[in-house]
Formats: C-alpha cells, sequence, structure tokens
C-alpha cells in the first residue's frame, strides 16, 4: 500500500515519531491515522518497557511557580544523554511533571516506594499513578512512556519537592 505524503506528516505532527515509523505504522492499519497512532503509541511502550535498566544521569532540575507565587514545585527528571536533555520534547515533559506535582501534591515517585513507607496503596499520593493534569485518560507514567517512545532514551523522575505557604 502507498502512503500519502500528507498522511505521514499529520502522524509525525501528532506524535513526533520518525518519519519511517509513522509510514510503517500507516502502512500497518491500511492508511488510518488513529490506528497508527494507537500502534506507535505501544510502539513506544513497549520501547520504555526495554530501556528501564539503563543509567540516567543526565536531566533537568524544572521549578514551577503557580500564579500567586503562593505553590511552587521543583523536579528532577533524568534522562540518559544530555543531547534529549536539552530537547523541547524533554523539557516540556519537566514542566509538566512540575507543574502536576504542585497541583495534585503527590507523597511518592511511584507505589513501590509508598509500600516501602507504609505498607498501604493510594494511588493518588503516587506521582506516577496519577491522572495527567492536562489530560485524565493518561497517567503520569503513560506521559514519561511517550516521551521515552519518541527520544529514544530512558526517562526518570529522581525526586520532587513541593512547596505551599502555610502548610
Amino acid at each position: 500500500m502507498t502512503v500519502e505524503t500528507k498522511k505521514i506528516k499529520d502522524l509525525r505532527a501528532k506524535t513526533g515519531a520518525g518519519i519511517m515509523d509513522c509510514k510503517k505504522a500507516l502502512e500497518d492499519t491500511n492508511g488510518d491515522i488513529s490506528e497508527a497512532e494507537e500502534l506507535l503509541r505501544q510502539k513506544g511502550v513497549s520501547s520504555a518497557a526495554k530501556k528501564v535498566g539503563r543509567i540516567t544521569d543526565q536531566g533537568v532540575v524544572e521549578s514551577y511557580i503557580h500564579n500567586g507565587g503562593k505553590i511552587g514545585a521543583l523536579v528532577e527528571v533524568n534522562c540518559e544523554t544530555d543531547f534529549v536533555a536539552r530537547t523541547s520534547d524533554f523539557t516540556s515533559l519537566a514542566h509538566d511533571l512540575a507543574m502536576q506535582v504542585a497541583a495534585m501534591s503527590p507523597q511518592f515517585i511511584n507505589k513501590e516506594e509508598l509500600i516501602d513507607k507504609n505498607n498501604q496503596y493510594d494511588e493518588q499520593s503516587c506521582l506516577l499513578e496519577q491522572p495527567f493534569i492536562k489530560d485524565p485518560s493518561k497517567r503520569i507514567q503513560d506521559v514519561i512512556n511517550e516521551t521515552v517512545g519518541k527520544l529514544g532514551e530512558n526517562i526518570e523522575v529522581k525526586r520532587f519537592t513541593r512547596f505551599s505557604l502555610g502548610e
């Protein structure tokens, strides 16, 4: 099947995936953009699972101060190389994570950390398990996995803190 260049461009703009990946996904789904987008998302998730063990010693510390200056957050997000740490996709993810921390006030990064502390599981207190504030149909871990699929490197939230006046 021959895929139109416009469809490849549209899919690439939506997903950020490589041109050849977009072309292959469209060929595999007979030109259906929504199915191809889902296929690329699944590929990104499986790609993220393969990269989990890689060392992440580069990255950024991102801050977010909410309007009025009464709530703020710092988050350290790591990746494998400084090249990826400087990309707009990575810095955008770090900023979104800082906003998430400021808005949702998680206590732990993941459920393993939570269980180690008090043997109870609460989805809202784990950053990676929370619904994403910009798209509640996705969890934070899903958003990170999508970025891993786009950038091709392991990404990890190392630590975060939230500040609020009066708390």
